[in-house]
């Protein structure tokens, strides 16, 4: 019987050794998505790649369109990459979208795509030849570990990934609870009773200004920041929180007689961030989001506040909600309250657009016509223009 054992156990584990050395990268880009955070998911895979004993060989970046992506996974190919990573400006859609098309489009196949593993659900294995082209999801940006190490230690290992043995990385239904999954344990969310706070940011220095506060200045007999707080009001927010800091006096009785709550900010010389990290701390307990609104754009208007809160559904994924024109993402933002932390990490005069490349899977986008969402008035002549409509 214990022969019998012994025998049943044989090669129950094998250590597989690292084989894959050579990785390329292709980071396709869209508008809005910024330099720093292609620059940070480098450093991320590199760290990545590292205990594995292998290395970034090169890294392109094209636009998100089927062809520039297709050449670029050709060009590492020809470069003699053993694996190439796509890490896409926007997540994947469908075996129909950009990564996949491309993969298909040089004689490559897709494999599979998707996982039971969350975060790491929107995970696409391909291969072009005998090289795997692995589609990134949105969370292989963090260095935190999820689904994406999990098939990527395997492929770096010389081991073929499975339909079956993906599938049964989801065995139990015990998914990790994060951030941009609704969680099973949470009354859902209905339209009726979600509360969304409104933000305007209006602590800065105005230095491209030359002197004067921007937001004191003047649009059609109104100040700046009292039209931004109007608007705010005007829409279906919750609450209007003002974030004041330079000139706090002075902000604050531009906006005399309004319904909002005054938040000071002493650190707002630090940068946009400190003040992110005010409003947010001052949101009320019962909100479930927060719409981050700057004080120099007065064209941002009620109407795209409550188009946004409407879009807003937490119970289909829908936590982070953005404005979208030609492709290019504006502002006012809106947040579930679950990124309240990671807003609250946030540092300097960068803003949270990296958070939202990050959470791609979490994003909804409201289509907008015009300027209204990015046009802030940073300098003299942006307000001219502004004044002459």
């Amino acid at each position: 019987r214990d022969a019998a054992v012994v025998a049943a156990g044989k090669n129950a584990l094998t250590i597989a050794p690292y084989m894959i050395k050579r990785v390329g990268i292709v980071s396709t880009i869209l508008p809005g998505l910024a330099q720093k955070v292609i620059e940070k998911t480098l450093h991320v895979t590199a760290e990545r790649l590292a205990p594995a004993g292998a290395g970034i060989i090169a890294e392109r970046r094209v636009p998100h369109e089927e062809a520039a992506l297709a050449a670029a996974i050709k060009e590492l190919l020809g470069l003699g990459a053993e694996l190439v990573i796509v890490f896409g400006a926007s997540a994947i859609a469908d075996r129909r979208d950009v990564i996949p098309a491309a993969i298909t489009g040089i004689g490559g196949a897709v494999e599979h795509f998707g996982m039971p593993v969350d975060p790491g659900n929107l995970l696409l294995i391909g291969s072009a030849g005998k090289v795997p082209v692995l589609g990134a999801p949105g969370c292989a940006r963090s260095p935190v570990e999820n689904g994406f190490d999990w098939v990527l230690m395997r492929l770096l290992a010389g081991i073929k990934i499975t339909r079956s043995e993906l599938m049964g990385m989801g065995v139990g239904g015990l998914l990790m609870e994060i951030v941009t999954r609704p969680q099973p344990r949470t009354k859902p969310d209905t339209e009726g009773n979600r509360k969304v706070a409104a933000i305007v940011l209006a602590a800065g220095r105005s230095t491209r200004m030359g002197g004067p506060n921007k937001l004191l200045a003047e649009l059609d007999g109104r100040k700046l920041v009292r039209i931004a707080a109007e608007q705010s009001l005007a829409s279906k927010a919750s609450e209007v929180i003002v974030v004041t800091g330079h000139q706090a006096e002075l902000v604050e009785q531009a906006l005399a007689g309004l319904k909002v709550k005054f938040v000071r900010n002493p650190d707002f010389a630090a940068g946009l961030a400190s003040s992110v990290k005010a409003g947010v701390a001052a949101v009320a307990a019962e909100a479930d989001g927060a719409v981050v609104c700057l004080g120099d754009m007065p064209l941002i208007d009620a109407s795209l506040i409550d188009r946004l809160i409407d879009a807003f559904a937490p119970d289909r994924g829908h936590l982070i909600v953005v404005p979208v024109a030609d492709g290019r993402r504006g502002n006012p933002v809106l947040w579930s309250r679950r990124f309240f932390k990671e807003l609250a990490t946030l540092e300097g005069d960068i803003g949270a657009r990296h958070l939202i490349a990050k959470h791609a899977e979490a994003v909804a986008e409201v289509l907008v016509e015009g300027e209204g969402a990015f046009l802030d008035i940073d300098t003299p002549q942006g307000l001219e223009i502004a004044r002459r409509g």
